[in-house]
């Protein structure tokens, strides 16, 4: 199968490449894909898009970016696919897409409802992939990522990696949670059995099977390592007014880092995995744990 990636020097694209090894991978970079032809996309079986604009928790990104780079950019790659003979366009997304805060659990018939720049851009490039009409044999595949980790992670996992390495007190600990997670590695299996199978077009949250806490998140990294957690439970009341101060002196932690720690955001993974008909290859513990290992060599 021949395979185009587009933003394949990223932290999913790497991954992805050595889950795509027996294909045939072409990777434009970003002036490439600016000017990427239909007639190249003739010499390709599917598309995987990855480019785009990450979300900026430093908020120093000027909101028009997400839309040319998240929104137009993948609507162009989109109109050159559809008429193309590729046969199949994996555009990666986010839940973000679909909500902000999770009350319950996200499912794909959630009304889609984003606050912030980046999924908005994001669901406004959803809606025009769905929008257009297939030709017979093309395939898409709009795919919602919850928080994916892995080796070459730079997230919030990393962060509290560093905490729990130099025996720093996990500060958070009074705040109870559940959320999603995604193992790079569980994205990328989906991702080939896409690839491989003839699956309905449609959108699919990816998520780990298993739902964990940060408390928990904490001490796995923790096990990892061979050391203990060290839980505080510092009153909520004081953690909040720090990281309202957070957001004044961009300190490290700010309010939009405190909730992505401590919120509840479970996301369901029932419908892509009924598609593809297998269980993912890593358990949500055991990708915490390999990421976790990957931090030590650096």
């Amino acid at each position: 199968m021949r395979i185009t990636v587009t933003g394949a020097t990223g932290f999913v694209g790497q991954n992805l490449l050595h889950y795509l090894e027996d294909s045939g991978v072409n990777t434009p970079n970003r002036q490439q894909l600016n000017n990427l032809t239909i007639k190249q996309l003739n010499n390709t079986d599917a598309v995987i898009h990855l480019a785009g604009k990450a979300h900026d928790l430093k908020k120093t990104s000027n909101p028009e970016e997400y839309y040319q780079v998240n929104y137009k950019l993948a609507k162009k790659l989109y109109d050159s696919f559809l008429e193309s003979n590729a046969k199949k366009f994996i555009f990666i997304s986010s839940v973000k897409a679909a909500a902000d805060v999770v009350k319950e659990t996200l499912t794909e018939e959630c009304l889609a409802a984003p606050q912030t720049d980046y999924g908005k851009s994001k669901l406004m490039a959803e809606q025009y992939i769905q929008s257009q009409t297939l030709r017979e044999g093309k395939s898409y595949y709009i795919l919602r990522p919850c928080m994916i980790h892995g080796p070459g992670n730079k997230g919030n996992l990393n962060l509290l990696y560093q905490f729990v390495r130099k025996g720093i007190p996990y500060p958070l600990a009074a705040f109870e949670n559940k959320r999603s997670f995604l193992s790079v590695e569980n994205l990328c299996f989906v991702i080939k059995e896409l690839l491989k199978n003839d699956i309905p077009s449609g959108i699919y949250h990816i998520a780990d099977d298993e739902a964990l806490s940060t408390n928990e998140v904490v001490q796995l990294l923790a096990e990892a390592i061979g050391h203990k957690p060290r839980l505080w439970h510092i009153p909520k009341a004081f953690i909040k007014a720090v990281a309202k101060a957070g957001d004044i002196l961009r300190l490290p932690l700010n309010t939009e880092r405190l909730t992505k720690l401590t919120e509840n955001y479970v996301v369901s993974n029932a419908k892509i995995k009924a598609a593809i008909g297998k269980d993912f290859p890593v358990s949500a513990r055991e990708g915490i744990l390999r990421t976790a290992a990957s931090f030590q060599y650096r």
